[in-house]
């Protein structure tokens, strides 16, 4: 995540790898979700912030990260960005069974 004159300008490619992580596992608690996403907790915890602001993930009592329907939707915006403009992607698309 860069920042430019206080704007943050998240990776789109961490973005997706976390709602990807919370696709397939569910509600999870940060540390495992640094270790399933390969991010440092300090970076992740900065990403979820980010995230949390835009209603993509919330938080639950227990500590859980909880994808939301706004999250969900943004997955496949992300991904159908990339394809198209990138041409491939450097994760594996996560689809339900």
């Amino acid at each position: 995540m860069s920042s430019k004159n206080g704007d943050l300008r998240p990776d789109l490619y961490v973005i997706a790898r976390i709602i990807e992580v919370l696709k397939k596992n569910g509600p999870t608690k940060r540390t495992p979700l640094a270790r399933d996403t390969g991010l440092a907790y300090d970076r992740l915890l900065v990403y979820l912030e980010w995230m949390e602001r835009r209603n993509l993930i919330r938080v639950n009592e227990e500590g859980e990260v909880i994808l939301t329907e706004e999250g969900l939707k943004s997955y496949d915006a992300i991904v159908d960005w990339i394809l198209k403009y990138v041409g491939k992607i450097r994760f594996r698309r996560y689809t339900n069974p």
